[in-house]
């Protein structure tokens, strides 16, 4: 019994110490105030997903850790997604039978386990061998929605097959259109279940500075991963093989307008959904031009830096596509807590990024799995303690607009 104590608290004061709180927090024993120790050598014993981001520190090539960390200039539209959660609390509820919690989902007909998908993370092989492989047989396992990156290491057709279920494909503009109507339909023709088209990154990400330190910090010669040369290097992404790549240089486009959908209506009859909107008047023109879906996104914070968080905008976007179309959204997810709040304020679903990338540079298959794990399970709790039994029971009646002291 003293050593199953022992352990408890040991457990609980590395909970405190890998919490966002603790810095906040005065007088905590010293044990508290420790890294996450080395005693960690599974997945299972992992308590959130700021333990999986430590472990993933340590594992993975310094530069290729900036580059997934790193926002843009000062990084405070990264900050701002995660201060968003901080506006609303949450109403708890009692007395109400909650022993049977259901976290199905559905979106375009298909039924995920749960609301909480998987935002396209470029170069996974970068974070681990298996990289969009391993990634895909977790989420399948938990039947999590995943989006792959127009920019994976591992193809379509082998993350499908290693998934068995709901794979959406995401595709940048390029700098050459022609190229990303082939990608998409080579993406139709292999079943995608969705086309997903990031317009967030028309201006440039500025992300300048990211890029110089992680430079500073890590000089190896990296050619396994790119080319270190200038202009961005198509030649290791598998969604771009057997495609002309003469010209093709940086995955966005300055010039592209609202025309570019109705091209890519030529070449996919799939769910269409634009990833990126951050305005009412945008989603607005979703509606009119006949757009299937929207995911609400700054590109975790990697696009500007307009220090509006994506929580800040979701409620005046729902309202303005009046059920039309399902409404997703992404960035500065971290908690069960932080999906609830956007469920509750419209979202039909909510996608992570980096903390499932923690997950696959921590333990590979395994720590995806249980950075989904460990989000459900908060996820459940909170629809436990608000008296709600389903996804399609949360609304904004659990919240409460909290009073800035």
């Amino acid at each position: 019994m003293a050593d199953q104590l022992a352990a408890s608290r040991r457990r609980f004061l590395r909970y405190l110490a890998a919490s966002p709180l603790a810095a906040t927090v005065a007088g905590l024993p010293a044990l508290a105030q420790q890294k996450v120790g080395p005693d960690i050598a599974l997945a299972n014993d992992v308590l959130n997903v700021f333990e999986l981001e430590t472990i993933a520190k340590r594992n993975i090539p310094p530069a290729h850790f900036g580059y997934l960390s790193g926002g843009v200039l000062a990084d405070r539209t990264v900050e701002s997604n995660r201060l968003a959660f901080d506006a609303w609390g949450l109403k708890a509820r009692r007395l109400i039978d909650v022993s049977k919690v259901d976290l199905s989902t559905k979106i375009f007909g298909k039924t995920l386990g749960s609301p909480v998908m998987l935002s396209p993370v470029s170069s996974g092989r970068a974070f681990h061998a298996e990289g969009e492989a391993a990634v895909g047989r977790a989420a399948g396992k938990r039947k999590a929605g995943q989006i792959l990156s127009a920019l994976t290491t591992v193809s379509l057709e082998d993350v499908m097959a290693a998934h068995g279920g709901e794979v959406w494909q995401q595709i940048y503009s390029t700098n050459r259109l022609e190229a990303a109507l082939q990608v998409a339909a080579r993406a139709d023709r292999a079943g995608a279940g969705a086309i997903v088209v990031t317009v967030d990154l028309s201006g440039g990400g500025m992300r300048r500075e990211t890029q110089a330190l992680g430079a500073r910090m890590d000089t190896r010669e990296c050619s396994a991963c790119h080319k270190q040369s200038g202009g961005y290097d198509f030649s290791r992404k598998k969604m771009f093989d057997g495609i002309d790549q003469t010209g093709l240089v940086a995955p966005t486009n300055a010039a592209l307008t609202w025309d570019f959908v109705g091209r890519l209506r030529d070449v996919t009859k799939r769910p269409l959904l634009l990833k990126g909107l951050m305005s009412a008047e945008d989603a607005a023109i979703a509606v009119k031009r006949g757009v299937d879906g929207i995911i609400v996104s700054n590109h975790g914070g990697r696009a500007e830096e307009s220090l509006v968080g994506t929580l800040d905008v979701l409620p005046e976007i729902v309202a303005t596509v009046k059920g039309k179309m399902p409404v997703l959204i992404d960035g500065g997810f971290r908690r069960g807590t932080d999906v609830f709040k956007a469920l509750a304020l419209g979202a039909s679903a909510v996608c992570i990024g980096r903390p499932y990338m923690w997950g696959l540079g921590a333990f590979g298959e395994d720590g995806v799995a249980t950075a989904l794990r460990l989000i459900d399970e908060e996820l459940t709790q909170t629809m436990r303690q608000t008296g709600v039994t389903n996804v399609a029971g949360i609304g904004k009646a659990s919240l409460v607009k909290r009073v800035a002291r």
